[in-house]
């Protein structure tokens, strides 16, 4: 199997009279098979523009069967037996999911947005049929673009709440991730790490200029090092978006990366840099949320901390929702709420995680005026 630039190996599995590679092509994820015999190869066919896709639990060597796992943004996880030689497929299982839930209601997309320097990068989307493409449904966008995690566009329940309301749901699969290959990952890191936030304002941009959205009804959210992501776009394209949800964010680059006795620090000196350099210390300068935080307007924002998270610590956001106060020119909404009991991927327990959920979804609805299922126009 040749090395291809653009294509990540995640895995592979060995059977009698094939080879499986679990891969990330073409943005997306894809199982590869290969006959050992005559080389014969092919890639499963899944019938979705946009979806996850991975390798199931495969105990037998010798068999023809192969058990995957499938589900898209519309699509709830999916197991399913899948003859290698015939191609042909039997769903096995589809994980259920209550209150009428129908598939068939949603619309998924799979778009490229070109963006400042001539690349093109994919966008995932699901909005509910009957939407319409004129610039009036809400949209949420997330993206993360960093430590070479793919963003895989599987399904997800809570957004149905979002869906059923009429919002267009996208990720941004930006460099920084590895959807695109290992490359995609070295463009968007280190000294090329700008690529990461560009990729977004770009991608969001080419959202509202191809119509799913306005700038009015565009909201974003990033988590962790998709906080940083969130606090970077938030300065450098505050008029792009009606909000932003930052959740745990390390928006605080340059304090945190000069601070050798944190434990996670020097361990990710390979993906931010380090300080002490004076090259790498100007390039984070240029992007750091907190260092570029200036006087003018800026969207509506909802801050997210944990006072337990011992990976990106609530006082990089406290002080950075504190300066921004002092900064900002607007009348528009700036939350910061500290959840005493989580830590850095929020709280633990089904209920708990769906309150804080709601909270964002209903900051969200709330700033655009919607009363039950309908948004004021």
């Amino acid at each position: 199997m040749p090395h291809r630039n653009d294509v990540l190996l995640d895995g592979f599995d060995v059977f009698k009279e094939h080879l499986v590679s679990a891969e990330h092509k073409g943005g997306l994820s894809q199982i590869h098979i290969i006959r050992w015999a005559d080389k014969a190869e092919h890639y499963i066919e899944v019938g979705e523009p946009t979806y996850a896709c991975s390798v199931d639990n495969n105990p037998e060597f010798d068999t023809k069967t192969l058990r995957y796992n499938f589900s898209s943004l519309k699509t709830p996880s999916t197991t399913v037996d899948y003859n290698m030689e015939t191609k042909a497929r039997e769903v096995k299982k589809i994980a259920p999911v209550l209150g009428g839930f129908d598939a068939n209601n949603y619309q998924t997309e799979f778009v490229w947005a070109t963006v400042r320097d001539g690349v093109k990068v994919p966008i995932s989307l699901v909005y509910k049929k009957g939407v319409r493409r004129d610039g009036s449904a809400p949209c949420h966008i997330t993206g993360y673009g960093s430590y070479g995690f793919s963003y895989t566009p599987s399904f997800n329940r809570d957004k149905l709440s979002l869906l059923d309301r009429g919002f267009v749901v996208a990720i941004a699969h930006i460099r920084g991730g590895m959807e695109m290959g290992y490359q995609w990952y070295e463009d968007g890191k280190m000294m090329r790490k700008m690529n990461t936030f560009n990729d977004f304002v770009d991608c969001a941009d080419f959202l509202v200029k191809e119509k799913y959205t306005s700038a009015d009804r565009l909201f974003a959210e990033g988590r962790s090092a998709g906080g940083l992501l969130m606090g970077a776009v938030t300065n450098m394209r505050p008029d792009l978006f009606k909000g932003i949800i930052t959740g745990v964010p390390f928006v605080d680059v340059i304090t945190t990366m000069s601070d050798p006795s944190i434990p996670l620090t020097t361990g990710e000196y390979t993906e931010w840099g380090n300080p002490a350099n004076k090259a790498e210390y100007d390039y984070m300068k240029t992007y750091s949320p907190y260092d570029n935080l200036k006087k003018g307007n800026y969207p509506n924002l909802l801050v997210l901390t944990s006072f337990a998270d011992s990976q990106v610590q609530y006082f990089e956001p406290a002080k950075y929702v504190a300066r921004l106060r002092d900064l900002k020119t607007d009348k528009n909404v700036l939350l910061f709420k500290t959840s005493m009991s989580g830590s850095h991927g929020g709280s633990s327990g089904r209920f708990k995680r769906l309150e804080e959920r709601a909270l964002e979804y209903s900051w969200m609805m709330g700033l655009l005026g919607m009363d039950g299922g309908e948004m004021k126009q």
